[in-house]
């Protein structure tokens, strides 16, 4: 590893630590309506809001209601986004005349936006009007990962003993005091290192070559803020952050590696504060830690080592290395591609399809766990629940009833974190068995054997992990995928939330089991080593096959020399 790739590393995780305790108390404070330094500027128009849209931020809910409110609030939103999008030529900010999208596209489109995926099959500025991207998907990239936050919060004031809140308020006080401030002084350190942020135009330039070429210009800059402080991923444009009109410089890398994780590790402070267990936050921050580097070795080493076919070659060294962004070098590349996947950003800076298997194995393995810091919130929650079965595992070595933050965890409590764990890899695996059953699914891979399958693997798992990333050798383009993996975004989006929202209404009603020389940690060095085992038994267990067929067999094949 070089200095520059050490020091790439260092600043980053440095960043992390430096931010997360501030960040997460402040996060606490908010929700638990303390006052906080933002206090005088946002409570007069959150007021307003609550006033018009007839709100009563007294009010509390409970877990049906908060998950019933939640669930038809982003139907409602797609619903109005996919309207939007198959009427973009009536709309006004299209200088380039983009034409409405197809029903299936149009479906797609909103159920991706719609569940914070940001899934793309197609290419922002040449389908898009400036209004689709800045009025519509844009509006849908700030409040779906302020919906990911509401769950979270929702959870932890159940756990914590108190009501579940209002999802209107939460949602209103995530936008405005968590999104809004910190997307403001992203856009601007994005404009600082020179992406556009206008509402002119295409420009057609002249190159010394005497050819003339169109350059995608718009609301950039504040796109990629809310892009990946949101942790949403959709591009502005196809080529996503490996576009340098999207990330120009190795500073503007940094800077979105840094949006990307900045909530999502924040989050499990905020844990800490709202509960008092801080150590135990400070546990789950080592297990996800821990889960991020081992995730970050397995992508930056293969894309340091090269391809062994060119290395027999003897082509190796400087010249070639694959998967890599050459203007951020291994050490940058790596370093976002990890982000992205950890934080289930899904924007890329290099094509994931060009990746060795090894690496692909790294880029799906973070969406089957989807918990290591994961999206704003819903990393989290992912979390709480693998804790609560790894709880009940070690309930059943020592032969005791197993204990939660002081509350039994009985059979309904397991049947629920069970029933929202396993809807995940059901999903992957049951739509990936389909879509290579199915001629239809088929004819959208573009390599053959096992490549071709982890294409398949690679997009079903993105919609499900709602991570929104792309092999790129998929033909995602076409009515069958649009239409699936628009269907499985929702699905792996809602389906479990309802799960954990009654897991966190049966907790809130139990009785506090005082603590006892008998009461099973839930911190240390211990309980962390105990979550890790739980968490790679349960996934391996669940996933080795579908592995085994991908990115494994062409690893051994590649080793043979054997291309696809």
């Amino acid at each position: 590893m070089s200095l520059q790739t050490a020091a790439v590393w260092i600043v980053v995780i440095g960043i992390f630590l430096v931010t997360v305790k501030p960040l997460g108390t402040y996060i606490a404070r908010v929700f638990s309506f303390q006052p906080t330094f933002l206090d005088r500027p946002f409570r007069p128009i959150e007021n307003t809001i609550f006033r018009l849209l007839g709100i009563d931020p007294s009010v509390s809910m409970s877990a049906k209601q908060y998950g019933t409110a939640l669930i038809l609030t982003n139907f409602a939103w797609i619903i109005l986004s996919y309207i939007f999008l198959r009427i973009q030529g009536q709309l006004p900010f299209n200088p380039e005349h983009m034409k409405a999208l197809n029903p299936q596209l149009a479906f797609n489109t909103a159920a991706s936006f719609g569940t914070n995926t940001n899934w793309q099959a197609y290419a922002g500025e040449t389908t898009m009007s400036l209004f689709s991207q800045f009025g519509n998907l844009e509006f849908l990239q700030f409040v779906t990962p302020a919906v990911g936050g509401t769950m979270a919060i929702a959870f932890i004031r159940a756990l914590s003993g108190k009501k579940m809140g209002n999802f209107f308020v939460d949602l209103v006080l995530m936008c405005t005091r968590v999104l809004l401030p910190l997307a403001v002084v992203f856009t601007f350190l994005m404009v600082w290192q020179g992406v556009p942020e206008t509402l002119g135009p295409y420009l057609h330039v002249h190159t010394i070559t005497g050819h003339t070429q169109v350059v995608t210009r718009g609301p950039i800059a504040s796109w990629e803020a809310i892009e990946h402080l949101g942790t949403n991923g959709g591009g502005f444009t196809n080529a996503n952050s490996a576009n340098p009109l999207e990330n120009p410089t190795a500073l503007s890398n940094l800077f979105e590696v840094v949006m990307m994780g900045l909530l999502p590790v924040a989050f499990f402070y905020t844990l800490g504060v709202m509960t008092g267990r801080r150590k135990m936050a400070w546990t789950l921050i080592s297990v996800a830690g821990a889960m991020y580097l081992t995730i970050a070795a397995m992508i930056y080493f293969p894309m340091h080592l090269g391809n062994p076919v060119i290395n027999a070659l003897g082509l190796h060294g400087h010249i070639y290395r694959v998967g890599t962004e050459l203007r951020f070098g291994t050490g940058g590349t790596s370093v976002f591609e990890t982000s992205t996947m950890a934080f289930t950003t899904g924007s890329v800076a290099t094509a994931h399809d060009s990746a060795l298997p090894m690496t692909g194995l790294a880029y799906l393995a973070a969406m089957f766990l989807n918990l290591i810091f994961g999206g704003k919130g819903v990393g989290l929650l992912n979390m709480l629940m693998l804790v609560i079965i790894a709880v009940f595992l070690m309930g059943l070595m020592v032969g005791r009833t197993p204990e939660f933050l002081g509350k039994k965890i009985e059979a309904r409590e397991v049947s629920l974190a069970s029933i929202a764990f396993l809807l995940h890899p059901f999903i992957i695996l049951v739509g990936t068995a389909l879509s290579v059953a199915l001629p239809v699914g088929l004819k959208g891979v573009y390599n053959p054997g096992p490549q071709g399958f982890s294409e398949i693997l690679y997009g079903i798992t993105s919609g499900a992990a709602n991570n929104g990333s792309a092999f790129a050798g998929l033909g995602a383009a076409l009515p069958y995928y649009e239409v699936t993996i628009g269907i499985i975004t929702i699905v792996g989006r809602f389906a479990s939330v309802m799960a954990m929202f009654l897991l966190a209404e049966s907790l809130l009603k139990k009785k506090t089991v005082p603590t006892t020389s008998g009461t099973m940690r839930t911190e240390g060095v211990l309980f962390g080593g105990v979550l890790i085992g739980a968490v790679v038994v349960l996934n391996a267990l669940t996933f080795f096959p579908v592995v085994a067929l991908g990115p494994l067999a062409e690893h051994y094949l590649l080793l043979a020399h054997h291309l696809f």
